[in-house]
């Protein structure tokens, strides 16, 4: 059981990255072409079905498969992850940090909706590196346990 949970962990994480790195490409295009209204209105679509019906599920199904890996360890072989080192602890971290990052895209592509985001292509571009750091920083706990 618990390889397919970590099989569905990191096929949920993979789906949740994907939304999470091509939405803030989708709003770089949302406010670089703001004058074309038939090219915004296909974008908009995009961004919405992407963040609820992608980004959202992807979110969640990360979430409590993580914590159905942290239970199994604990129930079926016994190991306590939480005190084998810091290294989940700050996963953990890393992971709350991506959530608020999450939650920040879906309030940004209500504001692009509703015409009232003042943030510039430019902003986005950079905004869309965050996302980076904080995949290389999980992984990087995961696999080298540092701490």
């Amino acid at each position: 059981m618990y390889n397919w949970v970590v099989w569905f962990h990191v096929a949920s994480f993979v789906s949740w990255f994907a939304a999470i790195f091509y939405l803030p490409r989708l709003f770089v295009y949302h406010k670089e072409h703001e004058e074309n209204s038939g090219f915004l209105e296909v974008v908009k679509i995009m961004e919405f079905k992407l963040y609820k019906y992608i980004g959202i599920p992807a979110m969640w199904a990360t979430i409590l498969s993580g914590a159905a890996i942290i239970y199994l360890s604990m129930t079926e072989y016994e190991i306590n992850l939480f005190h084998t080192g810091g290294w989940l602890h700050a996963k953990l971290l890393f992971v709350a940090l991506l959530v608020g990052y999450f939650l920040s895209l879906g309030s940004i592509r209500k504001k692009l909706e509703a015409g009232t985001c003042n943030k510039s292509g430019k902003f986005f571009r950079f905004y869309n590196e965050v996302p980076t750091i904080l995949l290389l920083l999980i992984v990087a706990m995961v696999v080298i346990k540092p701490f």
